[in-house]
């Protein structure tokens, strides 16, 4: 029998100041799966797939008008600048646009096209038609689909560029209809 007077074993001094015991590491583990993934990545960049994308359509490519292009009418377009407090130029075209289909326009994007005198290919932008929504305290746009263009109906509209090509023309650029989303 025990002893009930006897006290439980002290921890010895070599125990309380030895190092713990060694958990097993997953340094190597966690290693290759850090290189597994390195490898998928890249894998993914630079194998080619099986699937035939469409070919990207290059920058400054004129597009052939949307079929429904035909249902809107231009009027009105004039052209005018303006300078923010930073310094930066943005150029606004406005216009006037009606709706002469039998579809509702939800979305269009338009193709303008600015020519120039060099000799040179036209700087090509498309951008989507933005209407203009209200015009006091300034005009304001909003997208078609906020407000979309009924069959007889018109709106004005604003598109705003950032960056004109240097060697523009200085002549009306050309507008029309890429690609409509009708209702």
């Amino acid at each position: 029998m025990s002893d009930p007077r006897k006290q439980p074993d002290a921890p010895t001094e070599e125990s309380i100041f030895s190092a713990p015991p060694e958990e097993p590491s997953h340094r190597g583990l966690i290693l290759g799966i850090v290189c597994f993934a390195v490898i998928a990545i890249l894998a993914g960049i630079f194998l080619p797939r099986g699937q035939d994308k469409a070919p990207a359509k290059a920058a400054n490519t004129i597009v052939q008008a949307d079929a429904y292009a035909k249902s809107l009418a231009f009027s009105g377009l004039a052209m005018s600048q303006s300078t923010s407090l930073s310094g930066q130029t943005s150029t606004f075209l406005d216009g006037h646009i009606k709706n002469t289909g039998t579809s509702t326009l939800t979305g269009a994007t338009l193709q303008v096209i600015f020519r120039n005198d060099v000799g040179l290919a036209p700087t090509v932008e498309s951008l989507p038609l933005s209407l203009i929504r209200t015009r006091q305290p300034y005009v304001d746009t909003e997208p078609v689909s906020a407000e979309p263009i009924k069959p007889g109906q018109e709106a004005d509209f604003r598109l705003i560029f950032e960056s004109i090509p240097e060697n523009w023309n200085q002549q009306m650029p050309e507008v029309s209809v890429v690609h409509t989303t009708l209702q």
